[in-house]
């Protein structure tokens, strides 16, 4: 039997070679961890993700709109649980889980801790939210974690078709009246920072993203992948005939890339910490729904009981 020293070197031989690695195989208990915390935080993030759009259900303006929010708030959900289930490989309970999301232990995206105050904010979401969700989830495919691999696989088809969705929206209103046009920028002025606070703090200042890097379970740094999806919204909003809220972004043709203005670390770290517009809003609507849900649990588990003595 190998050592601790000899399982090391095979995972590490593994990782290197783009072997997955697989819920029975031997990995160090940071490796571990890490996952845990990452896959777990974005299973909470789905699940509370759905609680700002599934607020505009009953109000979008026609039959189709509200048919295509809920099949989206649907997807989160389903989202939601392949997640949990790929973090249970790793020996943690849904229990355990949501128990840590619920007493504020866990945390999920900041994103969701902004209401949605119109209709074009769906749009804005769909766009800009589930826009960095795909620019963040896509390279997750490629994890090293086979469990979390193959389920970011539905997944990222799921966002690209939200993504999609959110753009509608707001080329519709784009192409409406003065009035959806503004009701549009005005989305966008409200959501375009915090969409760029989604890819988490700067490299320097982010704790876990060189050790994840060097697992193979991130494939590009924070400050990567929000270089990219600034490169690509700047020319999607060209499309919208919308401005990005940014006076200090311009090409630089030297980078091949667009400079931006300096975030809002203040604020990003204050909504991460729990002190957001709506942080305690969607706390007490998760806890409500456990609580609500309570007894269906307990229903499921006594008929599952008596199934099994009676088998």
């Amino acid at each position: 039997m190998q050592d601790e020293t000899g399982l090391l070197e095979t995972f590490d031989d593994k990782v290197a070679k783009e072997i997955k690695i697989e819920p029975r195989d031997w990995m160090p208990e940071n490796y571990r961890k890490n996952l845990i915390r990452q896959i777990s935080q974005h299973a909470h993030s789905e699940i509370v993700g759905m609680l700002p759009e599934g607020n505009w259900i009953t109000r979008a303006p026609s039959l189709r709109r509200k048919a295509t929010l809920i099949a989206k708030v649907q997807d989160e959900a389903g989202h939601g649980l392949y997640l949990y289930s790929a973090a249970e490989t790793m020996g943690i309970t849904r229990e355990e889980m949501v128990d840590q999301l619920l007493t504020g232990k866990a945390k999920y995206s900041s994103i969701f801790n902004y209401p949605t105050l119109t209709w074009a904010d769906i749009g804005a979401i769909g766009w800009l939210v589930d826009g960095a969700a795909i620019m963040n989830q896509v390279p997750l495919c490629r994890t090293s974690y086979g469990p979390y691999a193959r389920a970011m696989i539905r997944v990222c088809k799921e966002e690209s078709f939200h993504q999609r969705q959110g753009f509608e929206i707001l080329l519709t209103l784009c192409r409406g009246s003065n009035e959806q046009k503004d009701m549009a920028q005005d989305a966008l002025n409200r959501w375009w920072w915090p969409s760029l606070m989604m890819f988490g703090p700067n490299d320097d200042n982010s704790p876990h993203t060189a050790q994840s890097m060097k697992w193979k379970i991130k494939r590009f740094t924070n400050d990567e992948l929000r270089q990219k999806f600034v490169d690509i919204c700047t020319e999607q909003a060209k499309i919208l005939g919308l401005t990005i809220p940014d006076p200090e972004l311009k090409w630089n043709d030297e980078k091949k890339h667009y400079d931006f203005g300096e975030i809002n670390w203040d604020e990003f770290w204050k909504v991460v910490n729990g002190d957001g517009p709506c942080n305690s809003e969607r706390l007490a609507a998760r806890v409500k729904a456990h609580e609500d849900g309570k007894w269906v649990r307990e229903a499921a588990s006594a008929y599952a009981e008596k199934r099994n003595r009676n088998n």
